[in-house]
């Protein structure tokens, strides 16, 4: 094992699903190490920039090889940062994996290591789990108890928790009940790149303690001012990430109280971004609109509608589980587009503090489990 590791601990308080999180929200390159008592050999995934690239297991390597370890319920982890020298055979994204592997082992499809109650005990589905708590910007701590109430739909404020303990759901309150679009728990944030403009926001949803909840409230003066001193176009983005969150939160909830509002047919009249072709652009619209349509069990799937100044295409330290990988961009005829610095953006972001980075990991996120799942339905 290592000698000096960066991250180090024990697959039975930290599983390995928290593990990607961890290293992709801080970007992070090196090596992570397994071990387990109930195989001789030891596990290792490579990871790039945040995302995993190669992985060996036994016999079995690449993808194959990181959904076994999966089900490494027992054993310890020693992750050493440093430049990786292996070729990247591992093309999806590392939330994308998770949700896989998660999946599979709920199916029975990846064999489990451990005893048997490991797995009875934790329910990898039940939360969105964030990146370690940046205590820096945290002013003071908030406990609500199981049940109460922490966020009312409608309300307003600028108030930005993350979570230090505990979980929270987050519903929409319909006038037929709650509909739940997400439980959140430890590193995961309450708020978002809105909260940091300099006036009050209406709350989208209620949140709710489903455990005993420590909060830490951010300094969100600080963070404003951050913020308003980021370049106009690393803000485009973060706001466009703040919307497509809303967009695809109102589109679950339409498919799932069966209000399909999106045409399955949006009368568009060119592709200008294919699903996986690896663009590298990203795009501001200025004139005309666009559409974001996935893949279903059913078929193309309209998940958001895009329209002037609605930024769309490859954002290089995210994975939205959206354009261009998992997703069209068709467009209207009369689209008119302008190009933003992809290198630019992304050298910005990188300079990021972690309380930033993190919020952005997060947001993106909640946009990827909620689109990956609707198209589930």
């Amino acid at each position: 094992m290592a000698e000096n590791p960066s991250l180090e601990g024990n697959l039975g308080f930290t599983c390995l699903a928290d593990l990607f999180q961890i290293l992709g929200g801080n970007s992070s390159t090196g090596i992570l190490r397994i071990t387990t008592p109930y195989d001789s050999s030891p596990g290792i995934i490579h990871f790039v920039n945040g995302s995993p690239t190669n992985a060996t297991c036994g016999e079995s390597s690449g993808l194959e090889a990181v959904y076994a370890l999966f089900g490494w319920a027992e054993g310890r982890f020693e992750f050493e940062e440093g430049e990786v020298s292996s070729s990247r055979v591992i093309r999806k994204s590392g939330m994308q994996i998770v949700l896989d592997a998660l999946r599979l082992v709920d199916e029975g499809a990846i064999r489990k290591l451990g005893p048997d109650q490991l797995f009875e005990e934790r329910s990898p589905l039940a939360s969105i789990k964030g990146p370690p708590v940046d205590y820096s910007f945290i002013i003071a701590e908030e406990e609500f108890k199981k049940g109460e109430r922490i966020l009312r739909q409608g309300a307003h404020g600028k108030w930005i928790w993350v979570i230090q303990e505990g979980a929270v759901s987050v519903s929409r309150g319909t006038s037929s009940g709650s509909f739940l679009l997400a439980t959140l728990g430890q590193g995961c944030f309450i708020g978002s790149f809105s909260s940091l403009l300099f006036h009050d926001q209406v709350r989208t949803a209620h949140v709710r303690a489903v455990e005993n909840v420590r909060l830490g409230l951010l300094d969100t003066e600080r963070l404003s001012r951050m913020f308003t001193s980021l370049s106009p176009d690393l803000k485009k983005v973060l706001f466009e990430l703040d919307h497509r969150l809303i967009k695809i939160s109102d589109r679950a909830f339409d498919l799932s109280t069966g209000r399909d509002i999106i045409p399955s047919d949006p009368g568009v009249s060119r592709k200008v971004m294919e699903e996986g072709s690896g663009s590298e652009e990203l795009m501001m619209i200025l004139e005309g609109s666009a559409t974001v349509v996935g893949q279903s069990r059913k078929g193309a799937l309209p998940l958001v509608q895009l329209g002037r100044e609605d930024v769309f295409g490859f954002i290089p330290f995210l994975d939205a589980g959206q354009e261009p990988r998992w997703a069209d961009v068709v467009a209207s005829g009369d689209l008119k587009t302008s190009p933003l610095d992809v290198a630019a953006i992304e050298g910005e972001y990188r300079s990021l503090p972690a309380a930033l980075r993190n919020l952005v990991y997060c947001i993106g996120l909640y946009v990827f489990s909620t689109t990956r799942a609707i198209c589930r339905l």
